[in-house]
């Protein structure tokens, strides 16, 4: 299993932009699915959480800004991130529960830049 993020990149701040995280390989079902943030200096962050369900959790810095979905025919996580600023600036870290013949693990995405600057 692999998750591949992908969508930052540079963007003014007000700006928007979409991440996207794919999940490809053999499995079961997904349940949980995460977006972390990891800022220069800082500790990786939870930015939002979607369960299998569709119930949604937001840190309280993104919250009425950023918006978490997911496409369980796609295996497909996204984060619409609007009115972004610079304090947004991060490796945005996409992680998910899945569950195999076996077992259930967690799997994160390699991370993708966003950079929010003018």
């Amino acid at each position: 299993v692999q998750l591949q993020a992908s969508g930052g990149g540079l963007v003014q701040p007000g700006g928007s932009l979409r991440l996207s995280c794919a999940a490809s390989g053999s499995f079961f079902s997904i349940n949980d699915m995460a977006w972390y943030r990891q800022a220069p200096g800082k500790q990786r962050e939870l930015v939002a959480r979607i369960g299998s369900g569709g119930n949604t959790n937001y840190a309280d810095s993104v919250d009425g800004r950023f918006t978490i979905s997911r496409d369980n025919a796609k295996n497909t996580m996204y984060l619409q991130m609007n009115s972004l600023k610079p304090e947004d600036t991060a490796v945005y870290y996409c992680k998910m529960s899945i569950r195999s013949e076996i077992r259930t693990s967690i799997y994160w995405g390699r991370g993708t830049l966003v950079t929010v600057s003018s």
